[in-house]
Order: structure tokens, then sequence, then C-alpha cells
């Protein structure tokens, strides 16, 4: 969820979640995968601000604490992952 400073926060979490599933699925076609990684790549650049400010202000969601903390170093490993994907070469 991004700070309630953003405008429209929460069309801004389904504008995310949307474009999160549409890249899932672009990762399922070799057509669209490399298009799909970069996409997805950039989309968890955008929203880890938003997941830095879940972890300093805990008590405005109803998450554990400790998955908001596990969330941002997976969002890197998620990253690696998308970039392995993204840099393998058509044959």
């Amino acid at each position: 969820m991004p700070p309630p400073l953003a405008p429209w926060a929460l069309e801004l979490t389904f504008v995310s979640g949307f474009f999160e599933l549409l890249g899932g699925v672009g990762l399922l076609f070799s057509r669209t995968r490399r298009l799909a990684a970069f996409g997805l790549m950039a989309l968890l650049v955008a929203v880890y601000p938003a997941n830095i400010f879940m972890v300093l202000e805990p008590s405005r969601f109803a998450v554990p604490v400790w998955v908001l903390w596990l969330r941002l170093p997976l969002q890197f490993l998620m990253l690696w992952g998308l970039w392995r994907i993204a840099s393998v070469k058509k044959v």
C-alpha cells in the first residue's frame, strides 16, 4: 500500500496489482517473457518505497511485522530471478 501522502493510494495498489498479474502471465510465453521480466523488475523498484513505508508504519497494516521485514530482501531475490529470465538469449 502506498503511503497516505500518495494521491490515489488505493487506486495505485489496484493498478500495480493488475500489472503484476499481467507480467506474471507474460512470463508464461516465450514471445513476451523478456518484456514481462523487465516490466516486473520496474514494478518491483517502483513499489519498494511503499514496502519500506509499511515496515516503518506496521501498525497501519494487518500484516505481521516479520512478513513486512522479510518482504524487503525477497524483492532483491525476485529482481535477480527476473534479471536471469530477461537475460536468457532466444535460440
